[in-house]
């Protein structure tokens, strides 16, 4: 029966149909649901890692094993990741193993717009993309066949769009396929003398698949009108589809690593003039190049950001629509600390107390946003900690005493641990915060090494986080309830001001969990208010200023749809005004 499937979903259930019996993932979106959807099949073994590392080379052993795998993960992900997936291009597999990519053009939710298609064709690995939720089920299970057809990893692509959207799959039934293991030393032992016989393996691999590639299933010609044609993948090819129909020819790229050679010359000569539309880097574009072909890309699209329909009709002279306007303009509403979220008191107290804070990947990278702007850098998981043991060996004394790093639990688990020990080795007066919210909560609360539940949410191991401090050397491990900013401001300034290494401990579970029990919303004494804005330093969507009958003038209001009576808003007021249990 035929079913509307999210993109994510489809590639869990091609996994499920192809036999995969071991996933081991990170989550990042937009990738997350494919592994959160493929744990509800009990044939299959699903966790979460604590990086894409971790997961690449526990999915690389199941494959090893003989049992079919997959690893997913985000773009950045994947650079994470390179160190096993390089090598493993050189070992091949041994039961089929897919690894999961998805990009994520526009930067919805990520810190750059990287173009993984770089990683396929540098590691020399094939890769499939798929441009909606039947291809995303149908690529997932064809993958499993390639990659042990042609004894290699292969890489699915998706991106955000294909990823999150929903369009019609039909599910068909499970596969079961194995493999025993056999030792072969010369095949996975990759000192340099058995790498270096195995490099030629791996060019005569990709020699093959380029020959695959010219007719395979993944790529296919739609033949149409003959002034124009274009060549496509991904969400690219939906668009030209929308905007053109039958009007245009075009050839739809399905395995984009490695590229097809006389195809893409046999479709050039059948039309007038030749268009490569493509999200992000001009890969295929360039590619076109090399064989001699006039084509236009980059020198009408864009190079950056997320394509549409009517940007793809403007460059290539089609019809654009301007939908409806709004009389009104749309306010922009960015995006904001939740109300309760434990992060909020513990930035007050950083930018009260005039710190430098360098930051890290997750929910308090939000930190940075207006009225808080405690942050002022974010570059990668786990950087903070790395990049502080450097700024304070830089600067010395002069910055020591006010410069912090902030990493969540988390991201701590996934690669701020050698940091950390990077501090202790070589001995930087650093004061790093782990906050500790005891979840994964920017990708959609998953569970991690600290939370002491595995993905089912059955017990799993539970990593101790201040004895694992304590066993990297730290002396000074100290925690607080970021709900209580005297503390916070006391604890912190006695850890600046110790003259050797410091981890505070933030710890105060997410707002929205769901075992989370709160207060009663927080009232405003209306009569005790004096507008003076206090308590709108710290920026909680529950907090506005408005006018009320009977006010002369915008006092503190308190929505109690969004309070969670944390009370942070009670501690900086100077009148009393907000009182607990709802009750002005």
């Amino acid at each position: 029966m035929k079913e509307l499937m999210l993109g994510n979903k489809a590639v869990a259930r091609g996994l499920y149909e192809a036999g995969c019996e071991f996933i081991s993932s990170y989550p990042g979106t937009p990738s997350t649901e494919i592994t959160e959807e493929a744990v509800k099949y009990d044939e299959i073994t699903c966790e979460w890692a604590p990086n894409e590392k971790v997961a690449m080379e526990a999915a690389f052993g199941a494959s090893l094993a003989g049992r079919r795998s997959f690893t997913g993960m985000k773009h950045v992900g994947l650079n994470v990741a390179a160190d096993p997936l390089y090598t493993m291009s050189y070992t091949g597999v041994n039961a089929g193993m897919v690894i999961g990519v998805a990009d994520d053009a526009g930067m919805h939710s990520s810190q750059n717009e990287q173009d993984s298609r770089h990683h396929a064709i540098a590691a020399k690995v094939p890769m499939l993309e798929p441009s909606d939720s039947a291809e995303a089920r149908e690529f997932a299970m064809a993958a499993f066949e390639l990659s042990e057809e042609f004894d290699t990893p292969v890489l699915l692509k998706m991106c955000t769009r294909v990823a999150h959207s929903q369009s019609v799959v039909e599910p068909g039934v499970r596969e079961e396929h194995r493999k025993e293991y056999q030792k072969d030393i010369a095949k996975y032992v990759m000192m340099p003398g058995n790498a270096i016989r195995r490099h030629p393996i791996v060019e005569e691999r990709t020699s093959k698949l380029a020959c695959y590639a010219e007719d395979c299933p993944f790529n296919r010609v739609e033949m149409g009108g003959k002034e124009i044609g274009v060549i496509a993948d991904s969400t690219s090819y939906q668009y030209v589809k929308e905007v053109f129909g039958d009007t245009v020819s075009i050839l739809k790229l399905g395995l984009v690593n490695p590229l097809p050679e006389q195809l893409i010359k046999d479709f050039a000569a059948q039309v007038d003039t030749l268009y490569v539309v493509e999200e992000l880097d001009p890969i295929i574009e360039n590619h076109v190049r090399s064989l001699g072909l006039p084509v236009k890309g980059k020198d009408v699209l864009p190079i950056c950001g997320e394509f549409s329909q009517n940007l793809v009709a403007k460059a290539l002279g089609g019809e654009a629509h301007s939908g409806i306007a709004l009389d009104d303009a749309i306010p922009p509403r960015p995006p904001v600390m939740c109300a309760g979220c434990p992060h909020r008191g513990l930035f007050f107290t950083l930018k009260k107390l005039g710190c430098t804070v360098l930051g890290d990947i997750g929910c308090y990278t939000l930190g940075a946003v207006a009225p808080l702007g405690a942050m002022e850098m974010t570059l990668c998981m786990g950087a903070s900690i790395s990049s502080l043991h450097g700024f304070n060996k830089a600067l010395g004394a002069e910055s020591e005493n006010k410069t912090v790093a902030v990493i969540g639990d988390s991201t701590f688990m996934h690669s701020g641990m050698t940091g950390l020990a990077n501090v202790a080795y070589n001995q930087s007066n650093s004061t790093v915060i782990i906050l500790d919210n005891s979840i994964t909560g920017m990708t959609g609360h998953q569970q991690n090494p600290t939370t002491g539940y595995n993905i089912k949410g059955d017990p799993a191991g539970k990593i101790n986080l201040e004895a694992l401090c304590e066993a990297f050397g730290f002396k000074n491990i100290r925690v607080i309830d970021p709900y209580n900013l005297e503390e916070c401001e006391n604890v912190i300034k006695e850890e600046l001001a110790k003259n050797e290494p410091s981890v505070i401990i933030s710890r105060r579970p997410c707002a929205l969990l769901k075992y989370v029990k709160h207060n009663p919303p927080i009232a405003v004494s209306r009569d005790k208010c004096r507008s003076c804005k206090s308590c709108m330093k710290i920026g909680c969507p529950a907090i506005s200023m408005k006018k009320l009958d009977g006010d002369e003038k915008e006092k503190a209001h308190i929505d109690a749809t969004l309070c969670v009576g944390c009370g942070v808003c009670e501690q900086l007021c100077p009148f009393d005004a907000f009182t607990e249990g709802g009750k002005a």
